[in-house]
């Protein structure tokens, strides 16, 4: 327990004091996008695992993924990333979600859908951040 308090402890002291340099190292989207996949993935195996189907386990996935974000940005008085326009964000939770969800279900083992599930997100994501891909955009 105390194992995981510190690493916690010292990345808040880390962002509280040295926010200025920390918001500014763009380095950091990828463990976010590691942490959105993993995120999306617990949301949807703790809601799979309480019995809920299909539609709930993607929502629970999707919300879990994109809470962590929100909350992060919002805290550090950015905008938020999951609300800008185009971006990929929670469309990676969600193709995640339903990667897992399938797999659970219909696949081989439950550490298959995991590790799809989560390589779905992430892939998805790291895409979006290498390649400036966006969402397409409403015209007018």
């Amino acid at each position: 327990d105390s194992i995981t308090r510190i690493p916690a402890m010292a990345g808040g002291v880390t962002a509280f004091f040295f926010y200025r340099y920390v918001s500014q190292f763009r380095a950091l989207r990828w463990p976010d996008a590691a942490g959105m996949a993993l995120f999306a993935i617990a949301g949807a195996a703790k809601a799979h695992a309480l019995g809920h189907g299909f539609l709930v386990v993607v929502m629970m996935g999707t919300i879990t993924a994109s809470a962590g974000g929100l909350i992060r940005d919002v805290v550090a008085n950015e905008e938020p990333l999951v609300l800008k326009e185009g971006e990929l964000y929670a469309t990676c939770a969600i193709a995640g979600s339903v990667v897992y969800f399938l797999l659970v279900q219909y696949g081989p083992s439950g550490t298959v859908a995991v590790a799809a599930g989560t390589a779905t997100a992430f892939i998805l994501r790291a895409s979006a951040i290498l390649f400036g891909l966006t969402l397409p955009r409403a015209k007018g």
